[in-house]
């Protein structure tokens, strides 16, 4: 039966199997901001393949990667986070003779291709952040529902594949297309489940940045990660970025399910977009599209103790592809700001690590603040902007240190 046996898997791991490989998430892996509810149920699971992630949900599959999976700017395919919709997660059995097919009203001709014709196009690679569009989510105030993610639903990698942009082009697209749809080999439990489908723009889907990928930093798809092939769409939230890809259709007029005029919206106007997705606006809502401008500090931990003749600041800053121009960082709470190093640029799509050194001769409670600028002026803000779903947490990154 499709999709099943890991579904199976997951209802073991829930019950027995991760028993042996799972124990309460310790305090440094968790906020003190995330609910009572989840810092209670939170626990550090062994998946097959990744190294200890942290369970918000059994099924639906949904782990996140401790703070220590960011010690680099690149995220190690064991550390990535793990995020699904649908609870019915194929296997690599399942999987093994996987086809995609590209077609819909708005293509030339539907077209069958393995996983050998997709490597025979033109190789192209981007890094990247993938990043749950309901990343922090937890760390709102008030607390919305939804998966109460920390700072772990995101992960950035090199992705390897095809252009969607030559792909499409050997199936042709008719006049009149507006939007590219995609669906994966995961599914629902119940039928009455709305099946994850996903569009982005035509314009975007060809303008050779969106790509099919079937490896990850060298190496690849893991099962958890989108096995074979996935959809990458740099700079975009991780919603677009469908798993275990079976089929691409060319729309000629815009995708109206659940999962796009219901969920992942926005209200309007509120994170202005350089890319709108106009033809999926309505009066009051947009779809969430652009990652915004962040930092997260990665050393020290919040709470530790630093030494009074000086402690290194680290960290790592990243948005939606407009590139790092700057992070600032403020050893009183923000009262005063001092650059820090940046480090290397991997892309503009890319994790930018960043350095602060900070000097001697401060004592007692310090408050460290990190904020990100990108270089189309965009700065992180020190209050939240609410919205009903916990999208786009940006605030200014902080942590707590004593120093003597």
């Amino acid at each position: 039966m499709p999709a099943q046996s890991l579904n199976r898997r997951s209802m073991l791991l829930g019950t027995g199997a991760a028993a042996l490989l799972a124990h309460r998430a310790g305090a440094a892996a968790l906020n003190p901001a995330l609910p009572a509810g989840t810092r209670e149920e939170a626990i550090t699971v062994v998946l097959p393949g990744k190294q200890p992630l942290i369970k918000l949900s059994w099924r639906p599959p949904n782990y996140e990667t401790p703070l220590e999976g960011f010690t680099t700017p690149l995220t190690a395919n064991n550390q990535f986070f793990v995020r699904y919709h649908l609870a019915n997660v194929p296997t690599e059995a399942e999987l093994a003779n996987w086809s995609l097919t590209v077609g819909g009203e708005a293509a030339g001709s539907e077209v069958k291709f393995s996983l050998d014709d997709l490597k025979g196009l033109p190789v192209s690679e981007v890094t990247a952040v993938c990043q749950c569009s309901g990343n922090r989510r937890g760390l709102f105030s008030p607390h919305v529902p939804g998966v109460q993610w920390g700072i772990g639903a995101m992960g950035n990698a090199v992705w390897r594949g095809v252009k969607l942009s030559d792909v499409l082009a050997k199936a042709g697209v008719k006049p009149g297309a507006v939007e590219v749809a995609f669906r994966g080999a995961d599914g629902p439990v119940v039928e009455a489940t709305p099946v994850f489908r996903k569009s982005i723009p035509l314009d975007r889907a060809l303008d050779g940045s969106v790509l099919l990928a079937w490896e990850m930093n060298g190496e690849k798809l893991p099962i958890w990660n989108g096995f074979p092939v996935r959809v990458i769409v740099p700079g975009w939230t991780g919603t677009y970025w469908i798993k275990h890809v079976t089929r691409i259709d060319v729309l000629a007029k815009p995708l109206d399910n659940f999962w796009m005029a219901k969920a992942y919206r926005v209200p309007r106007g509120v994170f202005p977009a350089t890319q709108p997705f106009v033809t999926q606006d309505n009066e009051k809502t947009s779809p969430i599209t652009e990652i915004i401008v962040n930092s997260l500090i990665t050393a020290p931990l919040d709470g530790a103790a630093v030494g009074a003749a000086g402690f290194t600041v680290r960290g790592l800053a990243w948005d939606g592809g407009q590139g790092i121009a700057k992070v600032d960082v403020s050893l009183d709470g923000g009262a005063n700001w001092d650059a820090a190093a940046l480090g290397e640029d991997l892309g503009r799509f890319a994790f930018r690590p960043w350095s602060f050194a900070a000097p001697a001769g401060r004592t007692g409670s310090l408050t460290v603040l990190a904020r990100a600028t990108n270089a189309a002026g965009a700065v992180q803000p020190a209050k939240l902007v609410a919205n009903p779903a916990g999208y786009h947490h940006n605030v200014i990154a902080a942590i707590t240190v004593t120093a003597g």
